[in-house]
Formats: C-alpha cells, sequence, structure tokens
C-alpha cells in the first residue's frame, strides 16, 4: 500500500467492490473491507466520507450473499445489516459531506434510506430519499425508492383513507422515476424504468382514486390565533405529527395527532389498559414537543420570562445560557428519550414476554433472560421475535439498535449502528442525574482547553444550537417509535385473527375523550 497515493487506492477499493457486487463475490468484498480498515488511517475527513460508502457497500454485498438463502431474509439479528448502516450514517453524519459532488451524496443518502426501509423504519427512510431529491430533484433512484417505500408504508396501515393519499403519492413518484430527464446511476436504465412504471400500474389497477377528487392536502386551518399557527407550522416542517400524512410532507392535513391504536380482539374481562397505555405515551409525546417548540421559539427570540425575573446566577465566564427556555427543551429531551423504555414495558405485555419490570428497556426487552431475570450474555434474540413477520416490529427492534443500554458501556461497532449513540445516551444520564451546561451559540468548547480556569470538567457542554437539534431529533425518534409500536400491533392482530376465526367477538366502540 505504501507504494500508491490514498486516491489510487481508494479507486481500487472501488473497483474490487464493484467487481464483488456485479458477481456476487463475498470473498473479494471482505477483501476490500480488510483494505478500508488499513487505509482509513491514512485518509483526511473528506477521503473518509468516500472510504465509509464503500464500506457500507461491502457490507451491502455480503448481506445479498446471504439473502441467496431466502430463509435468512427476515433474519432479525443480521451484522451485516447493523455494519452497513454504520458506516453510512458515518458518511452522512461527517462534517465533509456536503463537500461531496451531489451525485455521490444522492447515492450515499439513497442507499441509507433503502436499508432502512428494508429493516421496517421507512419513516427514517423518508428523509434520507427526500434530502437526496432536495439535491437532485430528478435523481430516479431516490424518486423510485421513496415511490415504493410509500407504497409498503401503505401497506401496513390501518386507516384506509391515508393508505389511498399515500398510495396516489406513491404513484406519482413512481412515474417520476421514469419520467424523460430523470437521472439514473445504474447502466441498466431500461430494466428500472419498467420496473418503476410497472409499480405505478399495478397501484393504479388496484386503487381507486376518485375518492381523492374533493380532497385538498392544503386547504385546513393550522388554528385560530398566530401562535397556534406557528407552532403547527414548525411541527408540520420538522415532521413531528403523530399522522402518517405528515410523511409525505408539511401538508396542513397532516397537522392532526391522529395517530392510536387498531383494532384489538382482546379477552372479554380484560379493561382497556392497552389503549389506556397508548393514550399516555402520546400525551406524553405532543406534551414534549410543544415543551420543545415554546423553548426554542421563546430563547430564539430572548423573551425574559417572569420566572427568571430576580434570580440571581453567577456568570462563569464561559458564555452559559440559563432560563426557562433552556430547560422547556431540557425536559422535552427526557421526556421524549424517556418513551423508548415505555415502549419497551408495552412490548412486554402485549407480546407477554414475562420479564422483570426492574430489566426492562428498550434495548433489553427483545432478548432473553436468565434466571436472575436479566438478558443473557452473550445476548440471545428471543424465539418469539426470531425470523417473526412483522416489519413494524422489526423496526422497533433496529430502531434499538440505535441506543445504547448505559453511557458506561464501550461503545463499539457490532452493539449500535448510530455513530452518535453514546452522546445521545450522556445526555440524557447528565440531564437525569448529572450536570449538562448550555452555552451560548458562540462558543466553543474546543476552543477552551482542559487545563485552563474555565474549563467546568463536571459538567457535559452543548450550545443551545446542538441542545435543540439534538431534542428535535430525539422527537422525531419518539414519532417514528409510536409509529412503529402502532402499526406492529396492527400487524399482529391481524395475524391473531387468523387463528381464531371459529370464536365469537363481541364489538365494543370507545368514544373519544373530549377536554372539558
Amino acid at each position: 500500500m505504501d507504494d500508491y497515493s490514498p486516491l489510487e487506492l481508494l479507486h481500487h477499493i472501488a473497483g474490487l467492490i464493484d467487481d464483488a457486487a456485479d458477481n456476487a463475490l463475498p470473498d473479494k468484498a471482505q477483501q476490500a473491507l480488510q483494505l478500508c480498515d488499513a487505509l482509513a488511517k491514512r485518509l483526511d475527513a473528506r477521503q473518509l466520507v468516500e472510504l465509509n460508502y464503500f464500506r457500507a457497500n461491502a457490507w451491502s454485498v455480503l448481506r445479498h450473499a446471504k439473502h441467496r438463502d431466502e430463509s435468512k431474509v427476515w433474519e432479525w439479528d443480521q451484522s451485516e445489516i447493523l455494519h452497513e448502516i454504520f458506516w453510512l450514517r458515518s458518511a452522512v453524519r461527517s462534517t465533509e459531506f456536503g463537500a461531496h459532488e451531489p451525485f455521490r451524496q444522492c447515492q450515499i443518502l439513497v442507499n441509507t434510506g433503502n436499508i432502512l426501509s428494508h429493516i421496517g423504519r421507512p419513516i427514517e427512510a423518508f428523509e434520507y430519499w427526500n434530502r437526496a431529491i432536495g439535491l437532485m430533484p430528478n435523481f430516479a433512484m431516490a424518486l423510485g425508492n421513496l415511490g415504493h417505500g410509500l407504497e409498503t408504508y401503505a401497506k401496513y396501515l390501518y386507516d384506509p383513507g391515508h393508505q389511498v393519499v399515500i398510495l396516489k403519492e406513491a404513484c406519482n413518484f413512481l412515474k417520476a422515476a421514469a419520467a424523460p430527464g430523470a437521472v439514473l446511476d445504474s447502466y441498466d436504465y431500461q430494466r428500472i424504468i419498467e420496473s418503476m412504471l410497472g409499480r405505478a400500474e399495478s397501484i393504479q389497477s388496484h386503487v381507486d382514486f376518485t375518492s381523492l377528487e374533493n380532497i385538498s392536502l392544503y386547504e385546513h386551518s393550522l388554528g385560530r390565533s398566530e401562535v397556534e399557527r406557528n407552532y403547527r407550522a414548525w411541527a408540520l416542517g420538522n415532521g413531528l405529527f403523530l399522522s402518517s400524512l405528515n410523511d409525505l410532507g408539511a401538508y396542513p392535513i397532516a397537522a392532526h395527532d391522529v395517530l392510536h391504536l387498531p383494532d384489538m380482539v382482546r379477552p372479554i374481562s380484560e379493561p382497556p389498559h392497552f389503549i389506556g397505555f397508548f393514550n399516555q405515551l402520546k400525551q406524553e409525546y405532543v406534551s414534549a414537543r410543544f415543551l420543545c417548540w415554546q423553548g426554542i421559539t421563546e430563547s430564539e427570540a430572548n423573551k425574559e420570562h417572569y420566572s427568571d425575573k430576580d434570580v440571581i446566577l453567577l456568570n462563569t465566564l464561559d458564555y452559559p445560557v440559563y432560563s426557562v427556555c433552556v430547560e422547556q427543551v431540557k425536559v422535552a429531551y427526557r421526556m421524549a428519550y424517556s418513551l423508548f423504555d415505555k415502549i419497551a414495558f408495552f412490548i412486554n405485555e402485549y407480546w407477554s414476554l414475562g420479564m422483570r419490570e426492574s430489566s426492562i428497556n428498550f434495548q433489553s426487552v427483545w432478548f432473553e433472560c436468565g434466571s436472575n431475570g436479566k438478558p443473557k450474555e452473550p445476548k440471545v434474540l428471543r424465539a418469539c421475535f426470531q425470523a417473526r413477520q412483522n416489519l413494524p416490529l422489526r423496526g422497533l427492534y433496529w430502531l434499538s439498535k440505535d441506543f445504547v443500554e448505559d453511557a458506561k458501556d464501550n461503545i463499539s461497532l457490532g452493539e449500535t449502528m448510530e455513530p452518535d449513540a453514546y452522546k445521545l445516551r450522556s445526555i440524557r444520564n447528565h440531564l437525569e442525574h448529572k450536570y449538562l451546561k448550555v452555552h451560548d451559540d458562540l462558543w466553543n468548547d474546543t476552543d477552551c482547553p482542559d487545563n485552563t480556569l474555565f474549563r467546568d470538567k463536571l459538567a457535559f457542554h452543548l450550545s443551545m444550537q446542538e441542545l435543540n437539534e439534538k431534542t428535535i431529533r430525539i422527537l422525531k425518534m419518539a414519532r417514528a417509535g409510536l409509529t412503529y409500536l402502532s402499526l406492529a400491533v396492527h400487524r399482529e392482530e391481524g395475524i391473531r385473527r387468523s387463528q381464531v376465526q371459529d370464536k365469537i367477538t363481541v364489538p365494543m366502540v370507545l368514544p373519544r375523550w373530549e377536554h372539558f
């Protein structure tokens, strides 16, 4: 390797992976990965984006080789997927990602969306595909995969009205991918175009779109007051409403939190406690969302709240920020993060896993437990989840891979597929148990060496902007988690109904809870 420049080696690795993909040669992909590891230390940040993209492609080759055995496709625990997503995200999260040409950025974004959709996480996939379309509006693979992803998403929804709207959009994107002027990154143009048009024609032949003729996505009120309209517009723009229609974009029709549990068949003696549980999860989420918006909006407006008057605080000379607005955003982060462990409690009860309450969290609920009630080491996926064909439930499992169970854990590739997992967990732990210091956006903690007088070593440091961004990100993850939970129950109810068709069921309709 010493005889070649980094660029020459990158070109060589790319050729190896292309050959491995074209000819289904997993051994050659493994060879490419070894070269990637050896080359990584010699590259700058911009070149590492390219290298991490190649790493992900090599892992994709290994995944496809494994999936030649069709029985492996539905396996939940696949290290190839975890590595593929980790390296794609590492490329996208790099500060040098935007330095690459739009075509390469689109390739990376589309691949990230594709693999997330494959594992049951379409909501996050939509964001990546839309980012690619934002860079290149005629990028065919982004348009086509978004259309196909929306089609799959619609099939898992319990609301037929939402299904029709989303399938209509899916059809439009599929047609756009095959339209003249669409940019394709594959040599097999004709086959791809025929596939896209075939999917669109199939949707049109099976779905009656006449019901949408008098429905507008735009002509819906966002509220009577300017404050309410601003709040709802912000939530729509960030994709934070609990409505599948918000996944199509910031359409006013989606400005309602309509997501709930689907129809469920339960023992007649059982109270509607799952519905009550989901009600509470939903209310905590929408309250966290509002607190986040309020905190961000009022802090950006530099409004002084009366609760902050006459509160004497000392200036530690490292540009700290203190206000009730900051605390509102912090509370929103904590509330949203706490929802994941509560989702785990729901999973434990609904799927009758029998875990001890003290051992339940979003990372542990998926694994077999020992006599002490804790997951076995090494971890073994529960038999009831192995190869279970419930895509939204599998999406929840893979969502848990974006977290780490304990901030003290040795975060290493193979345990998480989120490069930022340690930081997300550390923020939560410092908010709950320790000390998180928020600074003015002009302050940069890297400008303050560890040996200076004003370096606060007890605190976890964040700028106000980063706190806001991380909180919105956790809210998006929580929204996805609640959506996948509802859709997983819908899928499970379908499976269970097919098993009890000879039983008598009595319908029970619960009224809406109304504010008085």
